[in-house]
């Protein structure tokens, strides 16, 4: 059998690039048990509410919720359990230096599949303001709406 290649995404979290402003982003790996590699495989999975820790020197994605494998017995995992992520020494010390400082957490951006390996991409990130949302819309919209009045003025001659 053929091993896999590419890139496989699972689930993304879209609400955090509006949520958070992104400092530094960082691949780490995933510790799963086998009917929660088998749940993924089978496009479940749910990043809404996760964050990552690092506690005792070693990273943690908390609160990701991976439903039960329908096909599973009683060897079956628990939904929302802390799993381990594989970071390097450095970054492990890197971020828990950085989420000692104020207003900075670990975000969950993308759970996805790279070459047969669950990968987590999580994100070192500080909260945004209601007032930066807004203004993150607003030109977003202004930007939509420039491209709309350029693209209608083409279609003119």
């Amino acid at each position: 059998m053929p091993r896999e290649r590419g890139q496989k995404v699972v689930a993304s979290n879209r609400k955090a690039r509006h949520d958070y402003h992104i400092e530094d982003v960082y691949e780490a790996g995933l510790v799963l048990s086998g009917t929660e590699v088998k749940s993924l495989r089978a496009g479940r999975a749910s990043l809404i509410d996760g964050f990552a820790s690092i506690d005792g020197g070693e990273a943690w994605l908390e609160n990701v919720h991976i439903p039960e494998y329908t096909e599973g017995t009683w060897t079956n995992h628990s939904t929302r359990r802390r799993r381990k992520l594989l970071l390097n020494r450095v970054e492990i010390d890197k971020l828990s230096g950085k989420i000692r400082e104020s207003g900075y957490t670990l975000v969950p951006l993308s759970l996805y599949f790279k070459d047969g390996r669950a990968k987590v991409e999580i994100a070192l990130a500080k909260g945004k303001r209601e007032y930066d949302k807004r203004q993150a819309l607003k030109e977003r919209q202004d930007k939509r709406e420039a491209d709309r009045a350029i693209s209608t003025k083409g279609k003119e001659w």
